[in-house]
C-alpha cells in the first residue's frame, strides 16, 4: 500500500484480550480504543474524528513514508505492520494485548503493547499519542516520569511507559529507531520489568496462549483460514468478566454515506445471543460459550415476570439512553455519533425465542460443567409466557424501526420457537404437563403465523400479518425449524426474497423505505441467512457461489463490518460485526467438504 492522505475506512485490524480492544490501520494508527471496557469512553477515536490523525489517534510515521505492509501473526491476535520509507529503511510495529494464564487464571489487563524494531537502514519515527475523553471533546492534562506519561482522562488515567526517550514522545519529535522500543499502555501502575523485556515476555505468552486456544478449535477442511480469524475476532469483541459480546466494538459508523443511520452498537443484542451459541458450538468454543450463556442466564432471572427489553450493557445495564456527541464530527464527517442506543426502550417480540434458543444449549449439551434443570427451566417458563401472549402484538421488529410497528413475522415465529423449544427442554427433564403445555402453545402460535403471514397473491410469507412486504428474516424460517426446506411455502419465499431482494450475490434487508428513506446498502448478515437457506434448499454451487464472493469482500485482515455497498463493495456500518463473523463461521462450517471425504 502506498501512502497517502489520512482518510478513514474500515481496512482496520482488531487487537484485544477480551478485556481491551482497539482498532488499527493499515499504517500502524490506532484509531479507536474505548476504556476501561468496550462500551467506554473512547480514548482514541480518530476514527469518527473525519480522518483526522492528529487528537485522538496513537500514530507512528516514518519520515517519507512509501510502503505499508501489514498481517495478523497466523493464529493469533497480534498485528504486525511493516512501515518502509522511500530510502529503503523499514521498521516493524507489533501489536496486541497480553492475554494469557499466569498463577491458574488469565492474565488480561486493560492494556495495549506496542514493540518497535528496526529491520533494515536507520529509520526516523515520529510517535504522537493523543488521547482524548469525554467522547473527544476534552483534551487530558499530563504527567511526566524518566520513563513514562501519565494521561488524566476524567475519573481514569493511563500510563505510558517505555524505554524510548520520553522528550521524543510527549513533543512528538522524530528520532532514529536504532534499537528496539517497547510502548505499554494501560493501568497507572508500575511495570515489574523493564519494558522491551516485558513487552518482549507478553509477546511470546500471548502467541502461545493464541496458539492453544487454536488448536483445540473444531474446523472444516476448507476455509479453515477463515473460520479461524472469525473466531478469534468473535472472542475480541467478548467480554469475559460478564459473558458479554458486543454487537460491534464500534459506534456510528454509518450505513451508508450521509444516511443518518448512525448507531451505537457496542451492547449486547438477544436476537444475536441464539446464532453466537450456535457458532461457539460449532467451533468447540465451550468456554466462551458458557460464558455467553451465564451472561443470557442472568439476564434470564433478573426479569420478575419474564419481559425482556431488547438489548444490555456488557455489565447488564439496562439503561443505556442515547445521546448525540457533539465532540466528534463522526466517520468521514457523516454524523451524527452516537452514545447509547434508544433501541432499549422498544418492545421487541423476538428476543424471548433467542434467548430460550440459547440457552436450550444448556439442557442438551454435556460438555458442560453444570446443565441446566429445573430451576433454569422455571426461569425461562416466565419468558415462556410472555411469547404466548405477545405472538401476534405489534412491536418494532428486529429492524427495530423507530416510528412504526406492526405484527412481525419473524417476531412471531421467535415466539413460537420459544414455545417449541419450551415443550423440548420439558421432554428432556421429563415434564410431561409442561411438555403438553408447551407444545400446545406451540401449535396454536404456528397454525396462527401459517394462517396470517401468508400472502396468496405473491405465494410467499411477507413482513407482517396481513402484509405485502418482503425481509430477510423471513430466510430463517428453515434453520429456526418453523417449516422443513423442502416445504413448497419456504421454497416459495426463498424465490421471492431473491427476486425482490437480491442484487447480484448480496441480500438488502428490505427494500421498503423506513424512517430514513430507502437502504442504500446490502446487511451482510442477510446475505449469510440466504447462503444457509441455498444450502438448505439443495442448491449448494448457488450458496458456495455468494459465499465465495463474500470473502473477496472482506478487508485486508480478513474482517467485515455490518454491510456494504453493492455498487463499490466497499465495507460501511460499524466494526467489526460480531453477526456478520458468525454468518462466516456458520457458512463455511456448512459448506465445507468433511474430513473425510478429502483425507
Amino acid at each position: 500500500m502506498t501512502a497517502g492522505p489520512a482518510t478513514s475506512t474500515l481496512d482496520l485490524g482488531v487487537i484485544g484480550n477480551a478485556a481491551a480492544a482497539a482498532l488499527v490501520d493499515r499504517n500502524a494508527s490506532i484509531v479507536w480504543m474505548c476504556a476501561p471496557r468496550m462500551d467506554g469512553d473512547p480514548v482514541f477515536c480518530s476514527l469518527l474524528r473525519n480522518g483526522d490523525q492528529g487528537e485522538g489517534a496513537w500514530t507512528i510515521s516514518l519520515e517519507r513514508l512509501a510502503h505499508s505492509e501489514q498481517r495478523y501473526l497466523r493464529n493469533t491476535a497480534i498485528i504486525e505492520t511493516i512501515l518502509t520509507d522511500d530510502d529503503g529503511s523499514r521498521l516493524r510495529i507489533t501489536d496486541f494485548a497480553p492475554r494469557f494464564k499466569s498463577a491458574g487464571r488469565i492474565f488480561r489487563p486493560q492494556m495495549i503493547v506496542r514493540l518497535v524494531e528496526p529491520i533494515e537502514g536507520s529509520p526516523r519515527m515520529t510517535m504522537r499519542v493523543r488521547p482524548l475523553h469525554d467522547y473527544g471533546a476534552a483534551v487530558p492534562d499530563t504527567t511526566r516520569g524518566t520513563s513514562h506519561i501519565r494521561y488524566l482522562l476524567g475519573d481514569q488515567v493511563l500510563r505510558l511507559t517505555t524505554n524510548a526517550p520520553v522528550e521524543f514522545i510527549e513533543r512528538s519529535r522524530p528520532f532514529l529507531v536504532d534499537r528496539p522500543y517497547a510502548f505499554l499502555l494501560g493501568p497507572d501502575e508500575r511495570l515489574s520489568e523493564g519494558p522491551v523485556q516485558l513487552a518482549r515476555r507478553f509477546l511470546e505468552e500471548t502467541q502461545d496462549y493464541w496458539f492453544e486456544w487454536v488448536r483445540y478449535l473444531s474446523v472444516p477442511i476448507d476455509y479453515q483460514d477463515v473460520v479461524i480469524r472469525s473466531a478469534i475476532t468473535l472472542k475480541l469483541c467478548s467480554n469475559e468478566e460478564t459473558g458479554g459480546i458486543v454487537a460491534a466494538l464500534t459506534t456510528s459508523i454509518p450505513e451508508y454515506g450521509a444516511s443518518g443511520r448512525t448507531w451505537d452498537y457496542r451492547f449486547c443484542w438477544l436476537r444475536d445471543s441464539y446464532f453466537t451459541v450456535k457458532a461457539l458450538n460449532l467451533l468447540g468454543a465451550t468456554k466462551t460459550m458458557e460464558d455467553y450463556l451465564a451472561y443470557v442466564s442472568n439476564i434470564a432471572a433478573s426479569s420478575p415476570d419474564g419481559y425482556l427489553q431488547p438489548l444490555f450493557g456488557l455489565g447488564l445495564e439496562r439503561r443505556v439512553d442515547e445521546v448525540i456527541v457533539d465532540g466528534l464530527p463522526g466517520y468521514r464527517g457523516y454524523g451524527p455519533v452516537r452514545r447509547g442506543n434508544a433501541a432499549y426502550t422498544q418492545v421487541q417480540n423476538d428476543g424471548y425465542g433467542s434467548v430460550i434458543l440459547a440457552i436450550t444449549q444448556c439442557f442438551f449439551d454435556e460438555r458442560l460443567p453444570t446443565m441446566g434443570g429445573l430451576a433454569l427451566y422455571e426461569r425461562l417458563e416466565r419468558l415462556g409466557e410472555q411469547a404466548a401472549n405477545r405472538w401476534n402484538q405489534t412491536d418494532a421488529g428486529l429492524w427495530e424501526f423507530r416510528t412504526r410497528g406492526a405484527i412481525h413475522t419473524h417476531s412471531a415465529i421467535m415466539c413460537w420457537a420459544a414455545c417449541d423449544r419450551l415443550a423440548k427442554i420439558g421432554a428432556r427433564l421429563g415434564l410431561t404437563k409442561r411438555t403438553a403445555y408447551w407444545r400446545g402453545h406451540a401449535d396454536r402460535i404456528h397454525t396462527g403465523i401459517l394462517e396470517q403471514a401468508w400472502n396468496e397473491e405473491l405465494q410467499s410469507f411477507v413482513s407482517s400479518f396481513g402484509g405485502k412486504d418482503l425481509d430477510a428474516s423471513l430466510l430463517m424460517i428453515a434453520e429456526l425449524g418453523f417449516l422443513p426446506a423442502h416445504d413448497p411455502r419456504f421454497l416459495a419465499t426463498l424465490h421471492a426474497c431473491e427476486q425482490h431482494l437480491r442484487f447480484g450475490n448480496h441480500l438488502y434487508r428490505y427494500r421498503t423505505p423506513d424512517d430514513f428513506g430507502e437502504p442504500e446498502t446490502a446487511f451482510t448478515a442477510c446475505t449469510f441467512w440466504l447462503i444457509d437457506a441455498l444450502a438448505r434448499a439443495g442448491r449448494h454451487a448457488d450458496a458456495r457461489q455468494i459465499f465465495e464472493d463474500v470473502l473477496s469482500r472482506r478487508n485486508h485482515l480478513g474482517l467485515l463490518s455490518e454491510g456494504l455497498h453493492v455498487d463499490t463493495g466497499e465495507l460501511w456500518g460499524n466494526f467489526p460485526q460480531t453477526y456478520s463473523m458468525v454468518g462466516l463461521i456458520y457458512a463455511a462450517m456448512h459448506l465445507s467438504r468433511r474430513w473425510e471425504d478429502v483425507l
